[in-house]
């Protein structure tokens, strides 16, 4: 199975904001979508940086409530990890364990086109372990 199955059957929608959200505004959008990131783009829709749950509750920790004022460009991580639609399931969960990963962007030609959680990957793991279950159950049947 590989990462655009996954984009097909989910959606391709993705929270974003610009690197002049503030925290605050950050840990707003995370609740209201019900996400654990969200991709902070450019002008051009290309990927700037991403900023998690755990990267605003690490700023607070850190900084305390003043932290909420400052833009996301500064605890949000530039250096994403990012993969293509034609990227194996497999690939990708080794991936997340190796780099401790709960989000990955999906990039086409530059561009983001969609993200991947830890969830998804869980989801469609199951998926594709009932599917193999299904099928030894027809042909023992059989």
């Amino acid at each position: 199975m590989y990462v655009k199955t996954i984009l097909d059957e989910k959606g391709r929608n993705v929270v974003t904001g610009g690197p002049q959200l503030t925290v605050k505004q950050a840990a707003v959008y995370l609740h209201e979508n019900h996400i654990g990131a969200i991709v902070i783009v450019d002008r051009n829709d290309r990927i700037a940086g991403i900023v998690t749950e755990r990267d605003i509750v690490a700023a607070v920790a850190r900084n305390g409530a003043d932290s909420l004022d400052k833009p996301i460009s500064s605890i949000m991580w530039g250096n994403v990890y990012r993969c293509g639609e034609d990227q194996t399931v497999d690939d990708l969960m080794e991936m997340m364990s190796k780099l401790r990963a709960r989000h990955i962007p999906v990039e086409k030609e530059g561009r983001l086109v969609g993200i991947i959680s830890i969830g998804d990957v869980v989801k469609s793991h199951i998926r594709a372990i009932k599917h193999e279950a299904d099928a030894i159950k027809a042909y023992i049947a059989s």
